[in-house]
């Protein structure tokens, strides 16, 4: 080969070198720069090379995970005082001391029925206690709601299976069940039933997600303590004796999650930061200084291989040749600790959905505008609450127990009722609830909401009247101002009588004086202090 073939072959090999170089330099750069169309949160750079993350479905996300996440929140609610006081939040604040009902089956003319309204509320308040609801008679309505949602909480899902047939004496044949998730059969991803449907996790359902069976262990799998040895098998139970609630995050969801789940890693490091402070704490506690001295400790002030020193209050200690004494100042406790919790608390309270306020029952690091607006975003959050669990479980349970009550003939129902049973089953839910905050404010508020067409009075009172409707609070209202006329007894919680704080009106047994002004304006009258009641509720 000539020199001039040569130098092309060196030219065009140079040229190739380049090209690739300047290739190379830009896909380094693309690399390096992300493209200007994508989010932000799907790059991959260096930066979120240790972000992974799966597309995967909520059923398999919980499969995974759902029995540590349960154990945890378990463990967690035993041990940790706020976790448990988060668990009563919500039950306190869903629930309370119950949820009454109102009967509210109406005539043609859309009149309520009182007869038939009372005497379904009168069973119903038989059948609610403990003896008649629960088939060991230990909880009674009110109790199963509270485990139910502490259960929410702490499990993420309860069962309440529905045994018909009477217990306690009762004449309704229903009554509830209560079952903790741990005896749904979910150690399987996937299996088949006989039927050919599919069960996930214990749960067993056709092609469009309805649960039609559910596959329950015959005792807790965890009562191994109590429980002697039985062959593995699983009961079918249909879904329709099967009440299974639990909040859906994502669709489709066969089973719940514990409400801890995003906070349980914190709630675990704070329990373990907390006990580190602790016994560093002790341990700085122990020590008051150290002595150091180049000799060996004298043989009579040694007690099992350690100096003894006695120490006493208002003494002088005098050392021995040559020793030195030097103190010991710790910075136990840490002063960080207190601010650091209050920010885990934060995000505890954050991950559950409460207030921090209520968590920590920590009122220092708020005001009143603050902790009003606290109470207002935790108050929404029960709302919707109440709401899920009247519609997706007591609507269920009073349905059932009226259908069985009829049956059975604990109510005396008209004939038509197997022709209407939606006319003789309208009920109105009472759930709690709340007080004042500010009283004079928001009676006020309520006020001219009401007379401003804004609201009615069953409004006001179902969010203020702790669980009454505003039926009960005009017949209890009546009978008080009925009393009073009985007792002739006056007021200034009449409006009959009194039309402003300290203004009586003229009536049969406060006559107008005669020496009244012809004006028609009357002498103003001392109300005595025992009658000390503002006219400013509604």
């Amino acid at each position: 080969m000539s020199w001039y073939d040569e130098r092309n072959v060196a030219v065009k090999g140079s040229v190739v070198l380049a090209k690739w170089n300047k290739e190379r330099a830009l896909a380094k750069a693309r690399a390096a720069k992300p493209a200007q169309r994508s989010y932000a949160g799907a790059q991959f750079t260096r930066l979120t090379s240790d972000w992974t993350a799966l597309n995967t479905s909520a059923d398999s996300e919980i499969l995974t995970s759902l029995r540590a996440l349960r154990a945890r929140s378990r463990q967690m609610v035993r041990d940790n005082g706020h976790a448990k006081n988060a668990v009563r939040i919500v039950q306190n604040n869903v629930v309370g001391d119950g949820i009454g009902m109102q009967a509210q089956v109406v005539n043609s003319q859309g009149k309520l029925q009182e007869d038939i309204n009372t005497q379904i509320e009168a069973a119903w308040g038989k059948w609610i206690l403990s003896n008649t609801c629960h088939v060991a008679g230990k909880l009674g309505l009110t109790e199963i709601l509270r485990v139910l949602m502490g259960q929410q909480v702490e499990a993420g899902e309860m069962l309440i299976r529905k045994i018909r047939q009477p217990f306690g004496g009762g004449k309704a044949h229903f009554a509830l069940e209560v079952i903790e998730a741990d005896r749904l059969m979910d150690q399987f991803q996937t299996a088949k039933a006989p039927n050919g449907n599919t069960i996930r996790m214990g749960v067993e359902m056709d092609q469009w997600g309805r649960p039609i069976a559910y596959w329950l262990h015959p005792v807790h799998p965890g009562d191994y303590t109590f429980a002697s040895f039985v062959p593995a098998k699983f009961l079918r139970v249909p879904a329709e004796d099967i009440i299974h609630p639990f909040i859906i995050d994502r669709w489709p969801q066969s089973r719940g999650v514990p409400w801890f789940h995003a906070v349980l890693k914190k709630i675990h490091d704070m329990a373990g930061y907390t006990e580190a402070e602790i016994v560093a704490a002790r341990a700085s506690a122990n020590i008051v200084g150290f002595i150091t001295t180049p000799d060996e400790a004298p043989a009579d002030d040694l007690a099992n291989g350690q100096r003894v020193i006695d120490a006493e209050p208002g003494t002088f200690k005098q050392l021995l040749p040559g020793e030195s004494f030097m103190g010991f100042n710790p910075s136990r406790p840490n002063a960080a600790l207190e601010p650091f919790m209050r920010y885990m608390l934060r995000e505890m309270a954050a991950g559950i959905g409460v207030s921090y306020e209520s968590l920590s029952r920590d009122y220092s690091q708020s005001n009143y505008s603050s902790s009003r607006l606290s109470l207002l975003d935790d108050r929404d959050l029960w709302r919707v609450l109440q709401g899920w669990l009247i519609r997706g479980v007591m609507h269920n349970i009073y349905c059932e127990w009226m259908e069985a009550a009829v049956m059975s003939g604990d109510l005396n129902i008209p004939p038509d009722y197997y022709e209407d049973r939606e006319k003789y089953q309208a009920v109105r839910f009472k759930p709690r609830g709340w007080g004042w905050i500010d009283p004079v404010k928001e009676v006020n508020a309520f006020k001219t909401a009401v007379r401003s067409g804004f609201m009615t009075v069953s409004d006001v009172v179902a969010q203020t009247g702790g669980g009454v409707d505003a039926e009960d609070t005009f017949k209890a209202r009546r009978q008080e101002l009925d009393m009073m006329s009985d007792l002739d007894l006056s007021f200034d919680t009449d409006p009959a009588k009194v039309s402003l704080p300290g203004e009586s009106q003229p009536t049969a047994v406060d006559p107008p004086a005669e020496d009244a002004p012809k004006d028609g304006a009357e002498e103003e009258k001392q109300l005595p202090a025992s009658a000390g009641f503002l006219l400013e509720q509604i």
